[in-house]
């Protein structure tokens, strides 16, 4: 037994040496670029506000590309929950595609779903909404199946005894309990999507991104302290908000 654990210890370790190698890791390199890195700090304060409405609109982009995206991608993920919940699918046959589906959304994540739907639809924060809401769905929909089928099955076995449609099967036996998980699973990945959509505007899908791309490219340190520092203020705002309203339904 201590032998086998050595060998997986053994095994573990080259693992992580063989990974560092594939990553470049180098700690020399870190510890000559600190300095650099903390002379770029100092050279951006003060932040520079002045144009601070112009960053104002744009963190309005970000939040408006995390709320529709996150609204869409829950409505498309309403029913391919249903199709993905191995206890309420309508068929066996779809279970599998649906689930398949899921993953697909998932393993995309919504940075390069933007960066595709910004060939497609131009630049702008357009492109920034379908690609969160597209991983929003497989996201959402996954959380969702998985309460689904952890629900109670007494009260879905009693109504399917009734000879009740599955609509309201799920309606009265389902969302009942489930709702407040439900709306909670909604309400932190829109908090998620708020962050991740911070850096959409690196592919030209808009918001505070593309103006922080743009305040590094011209090595504009005071302006790119300003732009973190409003990050900052407007994911810990939604943060509290999001936290508060999901401790309301638990």
């Amino acid at each position: 037994m201590r032998t086998r654990t050595l060998l997986l210890w053994l095994l573990a370790a080259l693992l992580y040496l063989g990974l560092a190698r594939i990553a470049e890791l180098d700690l020399h390199r870190l510890l000559v670029g600190l300095p650099k890195m903390g002379g770029w700090v100092l050279r951006a304060w003060p932040p520079d506000f002045s144009e601070f409405p112009q960053l104002l609109r744009r963190a309005g982009e970000t939040i408006a590309m995390a709320t529709l995206g996150s609204t869409f991608g829950a409505i498309l993920a309403a029913p391919l929950c249903i199709f993905a919940a191995r206890n309420v699918s309508p068929d066996g046959w779809i279970y599998w595609p649906a689930r398949s589906l899921l993953n697909l959304l998932r393993g995309i994540d919504s940075f390069v779903f933007a960066l595709l739907f910004v060939v497609a639809v131009g630049l702008g924060p357009f492109a920034g909404v379908i690609g969160v809401a597209l991983h929003s769905a497989g996201t959402i929909a996954k959380l969702w199946s998985e309460t689904i089928e952890t629900s109670e099955p007494g009260p879905l076995e009693a109504a399917a005894m009734t000879a009740a449609s599955r609509i309201k099967l799920i309606s009265f036996a389902i969302l009942p309990d489930a709702l407040p998980s439900l709306a909670s699973i909604a309400l932190y990945t829109w908090e998620f999507n708020l962050r991740s959509s911070t850096v959409l505007g690196l592919v030209g899908a808009g918001g505070i991104g593309q103006e922080l791309k743009n305040a590094v490219d011209l090595l504009d340190f005071p302006r790119v302290a300003a732009i973190l520092l409003v990050i900052l203020t407007m994911v810990t705002i939604i943060d509290q908000l999001s936290a508060r309203v999901r401790r309301s339904l638990l």
